[in-house]
């Protein structure tokens, strides 16, 4: 797609501020979604930078109800995907289907085949139907009965997980938990937040509140192109480079190094310095400083991260690794 086309496009039709668009519709997300800014700005971040996001948090804290509102605040094709540990490819693809009327078979596309997919409790899902998401999520494209299917563009994949049960569950192979750009960890809210969103539920039990003027496929390939014009610093590159890199080296903190068994790839790198563009792009700047990629670090580089036996026995995780990181590598 030529990403200059869309450019022209928005500016004869209601603005031709990309940006004043994704902002209509980040301040919907956010009164819709109390206590949930991080939340709703890392989903803005997935889908400005082309990028996927896995969501981790117990039950009830409007994970799916998030990306249901991002679909309705879009015109982009929407579809869910329960995961369950019976579930196969083809569910998920579609599949062939003899036409006896016509004598040929036909393509029945799946639910894979929409812009915004909705992947509930990923981790349920056995490992044939996590290896199509893969393909799906990494080339953008599905394989079926020996046919390549392109899909949509733009195509974001945004997963739940339940980290409470672990019954009936597939853990996520890490070449599937590298494709995603951000892992985002959800706590619950304290009890101003929850009596907010006690309010918030009763409202909505009148006339629901209708989201700004949807967003156009159009819009949202000016609004990307905006947010890679971003200007990305020689500094904030080596930042980059430099945080992700520190654990494949000893000598910046060795205690910590020795905890890592498996430090993330240059795909942290690149996937860093795009959520650092389209933050800063998110915030209305024309480029990235330091704190936006501290802010994102966690997120981006987790679950890239793998940790040693012994440092898992003592209780320690990525996010906190990562965090020592932060603390470890400074900005300049």
């Amino acid at each position: 797609m030529n990403l200059t086309e869309p450019l022209r496009t928005v500016t004869q039709g209601r603005s031709g501020d990309p940006g004043a668009r994704i902002a209509e519709i980040r301040t919907f997300l956010q009164e819709r979604l109390i206590g949930a800014d991080a939340l709703v700005e890392r989903l803005l971040i997935g889908l400005l930078a082309d990028g996927h996001v896995l969501l981790e948090g117990a039950p009830g804290l409007a994970k799916t109800r998030a990306v249901k509102l991002l679909a309705s605040a879009s015109n982009l094709s929407f579809a869910r995907i329960q995961c369950t540990p019976d579930l196969m490819p083809a569910d998920i693809t579609g599949t062939s289907i003899w036409r006896q009327d016509k004598g040929v078979f036909e393509f029945a596309a799946g639910p894979i085949f929409h812009s915004l997919l909705l992947v509930d409790e990923i981790n349920r899902a056995p490992p044939k139907v996590q290896s199509a998401l893969l393909e799906a999520m990494a080339e953008r494209q599905a394989t079926i009965a020996g046919a390549t299917h392109a899909l949509p563009d733009p195509f974001m994949t945004v997963a739940t997980q339940n980290p409470i049960e672990h019954e009936g569950t597939f853990p996520l192979p890490e070449a599937q938990l590298d494709r995603f750009m951000l892992h985002v960890e959800l706590a619950l809210p304290n009890a101003t937040t929850e009596r907010l969103i006690l309010d918030l539920v009763e409202s909505e039990q009148g006339e629901p509140v209708a989201p700004p003027a949807a967003l156009e496929v159009e819009e949202i390939a000016a609004a990307r192109h905006a947010a890679k014009s971003v200007f990305l610093s020689a500094a904030i590159k080596d930042y980059i480079v430099r945080l992700v890199t520190a654990p494949r080296d000893a000598s910046t903190a060795p205690e910590l190094a020795a905890k890592i068994e498996h430090p993330a790839s240059p795909r942290g790198t690149l996937a860093l310095a795009a959520a650092a563009k389209a933050r800063a792009f998110l915030d209305g700047r024309d480029y990235a400083a330091p704190q936006d990629v501290s802010e994102l670090a966690v997120d981006v580089l987790s679950h890239r991260t793998i940790l040693g036996w012994r440092a898992l026995a003592e209780g320690e995780t990525p996010r906190a690794i990562i965090r020592a990181y932060l603390d470890a590598v400074p900005p300049a």
